[in-house]
């Protein structure tokens, strides 16, 4: 009798020793796989698009994607200059951008309340160290 009690007891916690690790195991499992939404927008959208202000001049033009810790953080705008001669980068916040897609027209658009000489002014980003091309 002693034996079987003995042998309940090993069984018993066993099987809880299982089921916690079974437990453990299923809550650390991650999403992995997203799934785009209509209104997201794809860096190969923003890429080369150029930037317009209020007047509907151009200002700059989209070149590249900052992204601090998976989240975009800033968009690299290439401003003056002529045929890349004389221009210069400056990082700016994505919420000043306002990206579009027209439905109508299939195309995408960005606009930014401000001004040439505004972005002349702007800190200079600089493609060098460990972000140089």
């Amino acid at each position: 009798m002693r034996k079987l009690i003995v042998a309940f007891a090993v069984a018993t916690s066993f099987v809880g020793a299982t089921a916690l690790q079974a437990q453990t195991a299923t809550t650390a499992t991650r999403e992995v796989y997203v799934k785009a939404q209509p209104t997201d927008v794809l860096s190969s959208n923003l890429i080369g698009l150029n930037v317009q202000n209020n007047a509907k001049e151009t200002v700059g033009e989209i070149k590249d994607l900052v992204v601090s810790n998976g989240t975009l953080s800033g968009l690299i705008l290439s401003v003056g200059g002529f045929l890349g001669i004389g221009e210069r980068h400056v990082v700016v916040t994505p919420s000043a951008v306002n990206v579009v897609y027209s439905e109508n027209d299939k195309k995408w658009s960005a606009t930014m309340d401000t001004t040439k000489d505004a972005l002349k002014a702007a800190p200079e980003f600089k493609y060098e160290g460990r972000w140089s091309k």
